[in-house]
């Protein structure tokens, strides 16, 4: 597929990267990079090579938001016919782990898509909100609820309904993000996270994150028996022989993610 508002690459072994490339618009969430967004992320989760995904923007803004212009001009009827926003549930269904490389603005649909991915690394610049209050609406790719389980009601809340942006050091107090580095180094920092991540055994990666991603959805019991399940899956796998061997015979694993 040619992609006309993002650039991808494979930075390091193992790696997909995804970069958000409308500078002119700080990034800003259209419906043609969101389409080709998605379509790049289910390329690489599709691509046996790459087994880790990083999903980052510019050093000045990762994503400033939705693109008002092109919403401004959206009804109710339009809007609920249409039904655009399900579409952002094609990254919830990447297998793979994502990661989002954070620098500079992450606004509205921006903040919400970094907060689709399994992590989030950010740079010393990062700036998280969810603005959409400002303009009469409310967050609507998971924002209130995405956010809420983050960082909890009440800064949630206040994010929500008086626009307060998290700093990069308050989202790392919050749990919202992993790590915080220098502008310099964090794009850098998430690759080589990615890197490692992709280092692992692929099978036991993706059913780790599902299960992870199961405990904010399930009952505790209903989370333990799919987590256990997910166990016993992996037993059947190449992987799981070879590390088991590789720790018996004291030696580095070499697997075939299968």
């Amino acid at each position: 597929m040619t992609y006309e508002t993002i650039l991808i690459e494979t930075p390091a072994p193992g790696v997909g990267l995804v970069r958000l490339n409308r500078p002119q618009a700080l990034n800003a969430l259209n419906a043609q990079i969101t389409r080709e967004i998605f379509a790049a992320l289910e390329a690489f989760d599709a691509d046996d090579s790459v087994r880790c995904i990083v999903l980052t923007g510019s050093d000045k803004a990762f994503a400033a938001g939705a693109d008002i212009k092109e919403m401004e001009a959206t009804d109710a009827v339009t809007l609920f016919a249409s039904n655009d926003f399900t579409d952002w549930s094609r990254m919830t269904r990447v297998r793979k782990p994502v990661i989002a490389a954070v620098s500079g603005w992450a606004l509205g649909g921006g903040c919400e898509m970094a907060m689709i991915c399994d992590m989030i690394v950010a740079s010393e610049t990062a700036k998280f909100g969810q603005p959409e209050i400002t303009i009469g609406v409310i967050p609507g790719a998971g924002g209130t609820q995405r956010l809420t389980r983050a960082v909890g009601k009440a800064i949630a809340m206040e994010m929500i309904l008086a626009n307060r942006h998290l700093t990069a050091q308050e989202a790392l107090h919050y749990g919202l993000v992993n790590r915080v580095y220098p502008v310099e180094s964090y794009l850098t920092e998430a690759i080589q996270l990615a890197e490692k991540i992709a280092g692992m055994p692929g099978a036991a990666a993706k059913l780790a994150k599902e299960a992870v991603n199961k405990a904010f959805e399930l009952s505790l019991t209903e989370g333990l028996n799919y987590e256990k399940r997910n166990f016993y899956l992996l037993f059947g796998t190449e992987d799981k022989a070879e590390g088991m061997k590789a720790f018996v015979e004291k030696r580095k694993a070499e697997w075939k993610h299968r």
